[in-house]
């Protein structure tokens, strides 16, 4: 059981992002916390998990935290660990190993479990999991999606008894999340205790028991499982609740050629001596059309976007731009990729140093962008202290001040509600009309079917 009794929390001198929280959370439970971006949801989940107050220095806490028994903040972490596991947002912050068996293998060992016992469990986790394609294999030659379902293994292997999910769909393809549904569902018949920071919603249908409402750092409404399913769109909209049902794609397919634009012929690539990841890939995309990439995790997608912004070299084929043939170099100078990890992109010690970075000193637009994402008010926060979809509203900000011709973004939706997926998409259609060539990769098909002209799937 998980009890939170009266939590304000607020990290260091800045306003609180938790207000008198309160909620209970009884053994075997599946609870969803929803709300938009930046409501505190992941903070609720670190009050859990011990990450708060353990690991956040000059955080403000007040109330008291109980978990299985224990009160968090007097546990240490290794205990915790034992009764608490948390697959996060960035799978990649939960690493520790190179390779998938050790990483497999690591919470256990951490934990001093006899070797035979160990490769019992470890059995089981592969078996239950369906994960045998991962394992034997690099950690970076994973792809976003492999690396969520790996981290989400990595945990089921220690068997704690309650589950803390961190936006578990951000980057899985659509077959992907249903095997995700499939491993909740597994988890809820064992008894396991299951709490979820989730955006795209449909895939929990009749898994979740109730839902957690958060709305600025307050608990709005409880709703059973039954009742949030019945919400009517424009009060879901209203509340910054992304689609209750699935989404269906429906886009014309990627041009073949064109005069003008990005023209990709016979395009085929693929990583020093390893087999090609994808070969003869030809399309094009021309300014004012927003094109749409995707297909299941793995088949290539972040690989494409890095030959096109000129980071990796392709085995054969051309890349042009309004009929120019692109070197690697010019590529670099006409595009500008935002990445699907935007941690690796946000150097700077304030959102509107970010800005100006990649803007130079155009205050009123750089007031103006900030405005647009929703961003103004934390102009002066660091960017590493910004929620996951704050972050993501940056980095998409700095491609709109680059200038760039080219703008290609992996994954723009990771981590954004309702509203800021709108806005986004707004910003999308705008730079594409303002004769940029826009390029998105995603797997979310909200997104795309609202945002997008054309798809191409590879």
């Amino acid at each position: 059981m998980v009890r939170i009794e009266n939590v304000s929390f607020g990290y260091g001198e800045e306003k609180n992002t938790l207000h008198d929280f309160s909620l209970s959370i009884p053994s075997g439970e599946c609870l969803l916390l929803c709300g938009e971006s930046g409501c505190g949801k992941t903070t609720v989940t670190k009050l859990i998990n011990g990450l708060i107050p353990h690991f956040t220095e000059n955080g403000r806490l007040r109330g008291e935290v109980m978990a299985e028994g224990v009160r968090v903040a007097d546990t240490e972490l290794y205990i915790l660990a034992k009764h608490i596991g948390s697959v996060f947002q960035n799978p990649k912050s939960q690493f520790f190993n190179l390779d998938t068996d050790s990483e497999l293998a690591f919470g256990l060992e951490n934990d001093g479990m006899a070797p035979e016992l160990m490769e019992e469990r470890l059995a089981v986790t592969v078996e239950s999991l369906q994960i045998q394609k991962l394992m034997h294999r690099n950690i970076f030659s994973l792809s976003g999606g492999e690396k969520q379902t790996l981290a989400f293994a990595s945990v089921y292997a220690m068997n704690p008894a309650v589950f803390v999910l961190d936006e578990p769909t951000a980057n899985l393809d659509e077959a992907a999340i249903g095997r995700l549904r499939e491993q909740i569902g597994l988890l809820k018949q064992q008894g396991h205790t299951v709490v979820i920071t989730e955006h795209r919603l449909y895939f929990l249908k009749d898994l979740i028991d109730r839902a957690v409402y958060i709305k600025d750092g307050r608990l709005i409404q409880i709703f059973t499982g039954v009742e949030f399913w019945r919400i009517p769109d424009k009060v879901r909209t209203d509340m910054g609740l992304r689609s209750l049902g699935p989404s269906e794609l429906q886009l014309p397919p990627a041009r073949k050629a064109a005069d003008r634009g990005l023209v990709v012929e016979s395009l085929t690539c693929g990583y020093r001596k390893q087999p090609a990841v994808f070969e003869n890939l030809s399309f094009a995309a021309i300014p004012g059309e927003v094109l749409a990439i995707t297909g299941p995790n793995g088949t290539g997608k972040t690989t494409l976007t890095r030959v096109l912004c000129g980071l990796l070299k392709e085995r054969s084929g051309k890349i042009l731009l309004d009929g120019k043939l692109l070197k690697v170099k010019e590529r670099r100078r006409a595009s500008f990729l935002v990445m699907q990890d935007v941690n690796h992109q946000l150097f700077y010690d304030s959102v509107w140093n970010e800005c100006e970075q990649a803007s130079g000193e155009m205050a009123d637009a750089i007031m103006a962008v900030l405005r647009s994402f929703d961003l103004l008010s934390f102009k002066e926060r660091h960017p590493m202290a910004l929620s996951g979809g704050q972050k993501q509203r940056l980095a998409a900000a700095t491609a709109v001040l680059s200038g760039k011709r080219l703008l290609i973004f992996d994954e723009p939706t990771s981590g954004l509600d309702y509203r800021h997926m709108m806005e986004v998409s707004a910003m999308v259609r705008r730079m594409a009309e303002e004769g940029h060539i826009v390029l998105i990769v995603s797997h979310d098909k909200e997104f795309m079917q609202c945002s997008c002209d054309r798809v191409l799937k590879i």
